[in-house]
């Protein structure tokens, strides 16, 4: 835990202002659309083998080259484009992750409903929690074993618990974090209606 002021936020979060305001608006808020879901596993799957921050900061770059990471647009794409990607500094110049982003994007379309699908691995709302925040959990490991089966490349079972995380289908604030509280109904809630 960390404060600043009279904030107590997550200690992972106090490097940098954009660290902080990533945690303080969008980690851990329950996200339902297929889009925003996409998109946000896209996003953990670049971030393979670096730092979160690494991905904040590049996070709108992608966002335009990418077309918003619309998985219709994505499933396109041409050769020729990736070429352009892996040249361009602005993004993650990774030719495996670029390429998957395409794949990923096929796979995604193929499966109906992709946002209960992926909420479907989600744990119990009245499940007991880990005493400590784990790495990658059962639920993340049979998620990424769907998610390797449906096609789709760099979902490990880490990633997709941090995409768990970031995703809102659990809530690893910290007790004494002043998101705690704001968010545990919000994933309770949502984790009931799923």
């Amino acid at each position: 835990m960390s404060s600043q002021g009279n904030i107590v936020r997550c200690s992972w979060c106090e490097s940098t202002d954009l660290y902080r305001e990533y945690h303080d608006t969008e980690w851990g808020v329950p996200l339902l659309d297929s889009h925003a879901l996409f998109r946000l596993l896209m996003l953990e799957g670049q971030q393979a083998g670096l730092a979160w921050i690494t991905v904040l900061n590049k996070r709108a770059h992608m966002d335009e080259v990418f077309s918003g990471f619309d998985p219709q647009i994505l499933a396109k794409t041409k050769p020729a484009a990736i070429e352009r990607w892996v040249l361009d500094a602005g993004l993650i110049r990774h030719r495996g992750k670029l390429d998957a982003l395409v794949g990923n994007a096929k796979s995604a379309l193929a499966i109906p409903d992709f946002a209960s699908w992926l909420w479907s691995f989600a744990p119990a709302a009245d499940e007991e929690k880990p005493s400590a925040v784990p790495a990658q959990t059962p639920h993340s490991l049979a998620m990424s074993k769907a998610l390797k089966k449906a096609g789709f490349r760099f979902v490990g079972p880490t990633i997709c618990y941090a995409f768990m995380q970031s995703a809102g289908m659990v809530n690893d604030h910290h007790p004494d974090c002043w998101r705690y509280e704001i968010c545990e109904p919000l994933v309770q809630q949502a984790l009931k209606a799923r």
